[in-house]
């Protein structure tokens, strides 16, 4: 049986790095991608998404214009990123909303962060350096750096502290 054809859609506007791995069915347009970062089955990442080196995006997410993540970020499976926090298809007069229409917000995630399978990350936040986010958490606000948040909405966990 023949291997099946992988795609991968990589607009012309792309930038990216060195040694940079794609699996099947990418999306990439008008994004940056540093060095040695890897990236699942699945993904689409945005135009004016910027990703940082050695980052690892995993399977099915969703990185939305106006994403920015540092070095070292890991993105877990079925990730959701939202740049708008009050979307709508329609102007008030009932014409259709364009790029003129809404606000981008913006979104940094710092070097080291963490964030966990199935998560929501809401537009307009900052998650600091080395900050870890549970599975499936919906976060609201900022994160401060180191902090482990889990929950929807996601909140500080009581015991900070990671053992085996």
């Amino acid at each position: 049986m023949d291997e099946p054809t992988c795609t991968l859609r990589i607009a012309p506007d792309v930038k990216l790095g060195e040694r940079v791995k794609m699996h099947a069915f990418v999306n990439l347009y008008g994004c940056t991608i540093g060095d040695d970062t890897s990236i699942g089955t699945f993904v689409e990442i945005q135009k004016g998404a910027s990703i940082g080196a050695r980052c690892k995006i995993s399977s099915h997410t969703f990185i939305c214009e106006g994403v920015s993540l540092g070095d070292g970020v890991f993105v877990g499976h079925n990730v959701s990123f939202i740049n708008d926090r009050y979307p709508r298809a329609t102007n008030t007069d009932g014409s259709k909303q364009g790029e003129a229409d809404w606000l981008c917000q913006q979104t940094v995630v710092a070097d080291g962060a963490s964030i966990g399978t199935g998560s929501t990350i809401l537009g307009g936040l900052r998650i600091g350096a080395g900050a870890m986010i549970g599975a499936g958490s919906v976060v609201t606000r900022d994160v401060p750096p180191g902090a482990v948040v889990a929950g929807n909405p996601a909140r500080p966990l009581a015991d900070r502290s990671i053992s085996p």
